[in-house]
């Protein structure tokens, strides 16, 4: 019993660390510019089924991720200029719709280009579990935990020690006075929309190897990316971590000792207790209080 709790727990935190980043994602933009972007899940996707494509056509792993990385990055930058900017100041459900429409062309593209089929990356370092304790882990676990942890750390030190951090961090509290300084509001906006979307292509790229991929990957991973930020409190980006690792315990602890059948179902009524009892989020309080 202990061993099965073990490989849960393990299990739990390696899914958790792929909601952490897409929660992340959310986070940052949220804080950049107050918009939830629903196009998020499919920058996951991107990543992870243009790496395929690039490591088909003969690109080496490394070279295929960064590549896919890159790709996701300028469709995010893309995103924010051609369909976000124009749409400056107009309401939330507004704003709401246009990347919900976004995703949906994003999808569309995807299935025109690789069609329906599932695809997956070869694992990074090979295949054989590791034991662990009482668990078994595959290297490409470690490897999803070690790059979050490390993804996580840098954009930490980005915000706390970086005067480019510090300035999105000043848009995201006072947009007009951020202004008035000299902050150049439409690029922090910009990097934001790139850091998002380069966080989304790194945890689609990571999972590939684990679960196939498709043009319709990214919606559920969305969904639990946006509800880890939620549970964390919208807008505070540790917290959408710290969300995303527990939606992934929960679900990872309810497939195993309820039934996998409910394993969504759980993860998504913690939500709504979470929303009912704390609508700000667990960690939200300080990041709703904006000057």
């Amino acid at each position: 019993m202990l061993e099965q709790f073990l490989q849960f727990l393990v299990t739990g935190v390696t899914v958790g660390s792929l909601y952490a980043l897409v929660g992340l994602g959310f986070a940052l933009i949220y804080n950049a510019s107050d918009v939830v972007n629903f196009a998020q899940g499919e920058f996951v996707m991107l990543g992870a089924m243009t790496a395929i494509a690039l490591l088909g056509a003969g690109l080496p792993l490394p070279l295929a991720a960064i590549a896919a990385t890159l790709a996701a990055i300028l469709v995010g930058l893309l995103l924010e200029r051609f369909a976000i900017e124009p749409a400056q100041g107009a309401s939330v459900v507004t704003t709401i719709i246009i990347t919900i429409g976004a995703a949906i062309f994003l999808r569309g593209v995807a299935l025109l280009l690789w069609g329906k089929d599932f695809h997956a990356l070869p694992s990074f370092s090979g295949d054989a579990p590791i034991r662990l304790g009482g668990a078994t882990v595959l290297p490409q676990s470690l490897w999803v935990l070690g790059v979050t942890v490390l993804l996580v750390g840098l954009v930490r030190a980005f915000f706390n020690r970086t005067l480019l951090g510090k300035a999105l961090l000043a848009c995201s509290f006072n947009r007009a006075a951020a202004q008035l300084v000299g902050i150049n509001v439409r690029v922090m906006l910009r990097l934001a929309y790139g850091l998002s979307a380069g966080l989304g292509a790194i945890a689609g790229i990571l999972i590939a190897p684990i679960t196939f991929s498709s043009y319709e990957a990214g919606v559920m991973l969305g969904l639990k990316g946006f509800s880890a930020a939620i549970v964390g409190g919208i807008g505070n980006p540790m917290g959408a971590v710290a969300g995303g690792v527990l939606l992934g315990l929960l679900e990872a602890l309810g497939a195993g000792l309820i039934s996998s059948g409910y394993k969504d179902a759980i993860a998504f009524l913690f939500v709504l207790m979470v929303l009912f009892f704390e609508p700000t989020g667990l960690f939200g309080h300080k990041a709703a209080e904006r000057v």
